[in-house]
């Protein structure tokens, strides 16, 4: 069967936010670093595209082969197991708690860090061969990238900080969209399907990804981004990484888990107005 019922996937979206809680911490920081590096290397190789071809559009259709790779593989995103975990707390699952939630949130922030940072030296490195020469377009776009989403929200204040925020949320729930919809397939085919259209859509629409930013920001910096790291925490990471939890939880997560796990009750219609269903049915007929 290539298709799985609403209330089978979202069974086992909570299972596998139970397995991941219990993977062990080596094998938590490996899949976490692997998925921070794949997800770097596709927004580098988007945006190699997109400025070569002089079209976004190109590099955002592209963009998400780095997702289906590292989902594929079975890596972890940070963005995944904010969805994912907490539904295996809600379901009552034996031994889970909230500092395991908690515990296997930051090793995977860690992993997908480190992941990310290790890309962003490599490609630093290449671009400019060993900091010798001029980064060049691509390297330039990605330092102005850096400097237009930390500095640029912070003219705006409270009101630039939120509009991070509300972006982490937009960008999560498509995210946790494809990963929802690679669940629903036991096809590759249709896994690569189902998560393709959600992440072009939140990499077209600039919306922001706490991961792909663990590599866009470091990157920025090691290139002489006018920018620090604490703005970089501030105004950017940090409201990002909140948007990215509340949006992918409320919009993804909870939505299936209270409609397809924790159904509500039937309408139960009152015996006499069944009863009256019945009876104006019979006579409607009778009537022809």
């Amino acid at each position: 069967m290539a298709y799985l019922l609403p209330s089978e996937f979202a069974t086992k979206m909570v299972d596998a936010g139970e397995a991941k809680i219990f993977m062990s911490t080596r094998d938590t920081l490996i899949r976490a670093y692997m998925a921070g590096a794949i997800l770097a290397l596709a927004a580098v190789f988007a945006i190699t595209i997109a400025v070569q071809t002089g079209v976004f559009l190109i590099g955002a259709i592209l963009f998400p082969v780095g997702f289906c790779m590292l989902y594929l593989m079975g890596f972890d995103l940070l963005t995944g197991v904010f969805v994912l975990t907490p539904l295996a707390l809600l379901d009552k699952r034996p031994g889970v708690t909230i500092q395991g939630v908690l515990r296997n949130w930051g090793l995977v922030f860690i992993g997908n860090f480190c992941g990310a940072l290790t890309v962003a030296i490599m490609m630093a490195f290449i671009f400019t061969y060993g900091f010798n020469t001029d980064p060049g377009a691509i390297g330039k776009k990605v330092a102005s990238i850096g400097e237009a989403r930390t500095l640029g929200y912070a003219e705006f204040g409270t009101a630039g900080w939120f509009t991070i925020f509300i972006r982490g949320m937009l960008c999560n729930w498509m995210v946790s969209l494809g990963v929802v919809g690679a669940m629903i397939s036991t096809h590759v085919s249709g896994k690569v399907i189902a998560m393709w259209m959600p992440i072009f859509l939140f990499f077209f629409m600039g919306f922001e990804h706490s991961v792909v930013n663990m590599f866009l920001f470091p990157f920025s910096i090691i290139l002489g981004g006018d920018f620090s790291v604490m703005d970089y925490l501030v105004w950017n990471e940090i409201p990002t990484a909140l948007g990215n939890l509340v949006g992918g939880l409320a919009f993804t997560g909870l939505t299936l888990y209270s409609t397809h796990v924790r159904t509500g009750k039937k309408r139960d219609l009152p015996y006499s107005k069944r009863s009256d269903v019945a009876a104006s049915s019979v006579a409607e007929h009778a009537s022809r």
